[in-house]
């Protein structure tokens, strides 16, 4: 297939078009590099443009034909979208209202969505099924939220086909080539980490050991980036024979408390990683685990590197050519 896809230079992007290309599928790469890498750009042609700029994403569609699009381009920082709730409503809505137009106007007619389980906020039940309600918490989930509408909306409209995938905890690397994660600020609790023990970080807090949990932290579920890259392709698949509006889930359906992840990294890294316990994150549930049995059933996909110690030791092996190559 023909494909564009925006945001390709960010974490879960650049996995993804790495494993298009080895399938052996046309890749162009869309990314306006606020938050993205060049050095994650790979063996492909790279159109820098800027969804919120209706006319870059009407060039790039103009007279090329794509078969698809696989839509990661987002601002995806919890506190940030406090602070900037217009800046993420234009660059994730109306940047994604772009596109869509620019889709429809050229016959582009599939397209998958990088969602979020921030769309669920505090959940109801131990393991989230799609049904679950949506009731975001922040204004990135809010943004995401309205995005899925979006979607739904015009697949009911227009000749277009959309799956958004809520991703549960995007982590670790691929061990084939060098990219990996790299946010600024960064947020996630296994980069930082092993930031942290690599001493290319500040010191490791633990936000919160007085959950309703069994050692107090809080359990999320971990799943490995190649493993929603290979999703995305599914995705694509699924498309080709059922037309309309979809969305699955993607996680093991197994948690981890913060402290397991936290062993798994001393364990990668070999040493014990020095950290405090701070006070509790606003709008942080003790239990956040998916149930991703529609996307088993319904796309076929399997995650290939669901262990939690898998996980982290390929994002040690990042973070180290991390700190020697790209620092």
């Amino acid at each position: 297939m023909r494909l564009l896809v925006t945001g390709g230079a960010g974490y879960v992007g650049s996995h993804t078009v790495r494993a298009l290309l080895q399938a052996g599928h046309d890749v162009t790469l869309f990314d306006n590099f606020s938050t993205g890498h060049r050095w994650a750009c790979q063996d492909c042609p790279v159109i820098e443009g800027d969804l919120r700029n209706a006319g870059d994403i009407e060039t790039a569609l103009r007279g090329a034909q794509f078969d698809g699009v696989l839509h990661f381009a987002a601002k995806s920082l919890v506190g940030e979208s406090a602070s900037a709730p217009l800046l993420y409503y234009q660059n994730n809505v109306t940047g994604t209202l772009n596109l869509v137009q620019a889709m429809v106007a050229h016959g582009v007619d599939k397209l998958v969505f990088s969602s979020t389980a921030a769309v669920y906020g505090t959940p109801q039940q131990d393991a989230i099924d799609e049904d679950h309600p949506r009731a975001p918490i922040n204004v990135y989930g809010e943004t995401k939220r309205a995005v899925e509408d979006l979607l739904e909306a015009a697949c009911a409209a227009h000749s277009l086909s959309a799956t958004c995938l809520r991703y549960f905890n995007a982590a670790g690397a691929n061990s084939d080539i060098h990219i990996g994660e790299w946010h600024e600020p960064e947020t996630h609790l296994i980069p930082n980490a092993l930031r942290a023990a690599a001493g290319t970080g500040p010191s490791l807090t633990l936000f919160g050991d007085d959950y309703p949990t069994h050692d107090g932290t809080c359990i999320r579920d971990y799943v490995h980036v190649d493993d929603l890259a290979s999703a995305h392709m599914l995705a694509l698949t699924y498309m080709e024979n059922k037309q309309g509006f979809g969305v699955f889930n993607l996680g093991n359906g197994a948690g981890y408390s913060v402290r397991e992840v936290l062993a798994a990294c001393e364990q990668s890294v070999g040493r014990t990683i020095p950290h405090s316990i701070g006070p509790r994150r606003a709008g942080d549930p003790a239990r956040l685990v998916a149930s991703s049995s529609r996307a088993q059933e319904q796309l076929g996909w399997i995650p290939a590197k669901g262990e939690i110690q898998a996980i982290v030791d390929s994002a040690w092996a990042w973070e180290q050519f991390r700190a020697d190559n790209l620092a």
